[in-house]
């Protein structure tokens, strides 16, 4: 691992982190595709040169229904629920949900825990730009839900998502073999399914590409349910939420790792192969600790790590993305600065890998984890 004294140029460095996160497997399209809705078979396109062909997989297009108000009663869906998406200004405790199902009715009322919530950064400030409380509310496959919210809360908005059983629709991948970094295999957006006209909005880019010297590091969890079967669909399930339901225009994270130690890329910085940077080494804003997003690179870890532990196989890529990121940047992973947001001046006080809860009022990344922090600061370290 080289050090930031090497002769090896930072842009050197970074690209080749870049290819490997664009060189995605083009094997087994289960990647790509829900296990629940089998990929048909690949088409390829025509020859690319040296004899390798493009790709085409076959994801599940996102199905979603949206609702916005004081309250949601009632709502009900003709595709089978994988998640309900709820957001609200207000109280983080007090909401609730009851999810319909199709045998058995409505269950009984559950309370809404308010998890990972980001959001865009606001100029002259660091008040919320983002909703106060939100989750991703597992429904397995509900086919309808109710919402109750605490005293004092508004600005509502809830989506429905199913990203399994969707309508076929077709992605390419680029024409690469099968490349592994490290032991770790890198899944662009193309080979997790994102649909990338989510990111516009009448016709318009949402959340334009913005690029900045990176200065932090923070560490998340989704807050979505531990041994995922199929985190791809999460992923576009979190994405769909996070660009649509609360309109940032794209996935919050940089990048994402689920148990199994694959690494998703995140937030979209631009088509020269290069995810979360730009070709001079800088990171894209994306919309995870709102606030303080730009120059602080988001690393998310599926799943819920209040009371458990990553698996050792999602602990080890998460130190091979931070040391990778510190190294390249010249950062020492176990030092203590003071971040200065570029876009509004606010500064903050934070360890250079931090958990969400250093920035903002909030449980992520799970009590568990976050108290082996300073354990992982020496392992990314070490690397």
């Amino acid at each position: 691992m080289p050090n930031p004294s090497s002769a090896v140029s930072r842009r050197t460095l970074v690209t080749a982190i870049g290819a490997t996160a664009a060189a995605i497997a083009t094997a087994p399209a289960a990647h790509a595709a829900a296990p629940s809705t089998p990929a048909a078979p690949a088409t390829p396109a025509p020859a690319a040169p040296g004899n390798q062909a493009a790709r085409t997989v076959t994801v599940p297009a996102t199905q979603a229904r949206s609702v916005a108000g004081r309250a949601a009663a009632g709502v009900r869906t003709d595709f089978p629920i994988q998640y309900v998406g709820v957001s609200w200004d207000g109280p983080r405790r007090g909401g609730a949900i009851r999810l319909h199902h199709e045998e058995t009715g409505p269950g009984a009322w559950q309370p809404i825990a308010t998890g990972c919530a980001g959001g865009p950064d606001v100029a002259g400030t660091a008040a919320k730009a983002a909703p106060v409380s939100a989750a991703l509310v597992p429904a397995d496959g509900a086919v309808g839900y109710d919402l109750r919210l605490p005293d004092g809360a508004t600005n509502l908005r809830s989506t429905a998502l199913d990203t399994t059983t969707g309508p076929a629709r077709t992605t390419t991948l680029s024409p690469t073999t099968p490349v592994t970094f490290c032991g770790v295999e890198y899944l662009s957006r193309a080979a997790w399914g994102a649909d990338e006209s989510k990111r516009f909005k009448n016709g318009v880019e949402n959340s334009p590409a913005k690029y900045y010297p990176l200065q932090t590091l923070t560490v998340h969890h989704t807050d979505t349910p531990n041994a995922d079967p199929d985190p791809a669909a999460t992923v576009r399930a979190i994405y769909e939420y996070h660009a649509i339901t609360n309109d940032w225009g794209d996935i919050g994270y940089h990048f994402l790792i689920d148990e199994a130690g694959r690494i998703y890329e995140g937030r979209w910085s631009g088509d020269d192969g290069i995810p979360g940077f730009d070709a001079n080494g800088n990171a894209v804003t994306a919309f995870h600790t709102a606030g303080f997003n730009s120059g602080n690179l988001g690393v998310a870890l599926l799943g819920t790590l209040v009371d458990q532990q990553p698996t050792a196989k999602a602990r080890k890529s998460l130190a091979l993305v931070l040391s990778l990121a510190a190294r390249t940047h010249g950062l020492d992973p176990q030092a203590h600065v003071t971040f200065v947001n570029p876009v509004n001046g606010v500064t903050k006080p934070v360890d250079l890998i931090s958990g969400h809860r250093d920035w903002l009022a909030t449980d992520c990344p799970g009590g568990v984890f976050y108290a082996t922090l300073p354990a992982l600061r020496a392992e990314v370290a070490a690397l």
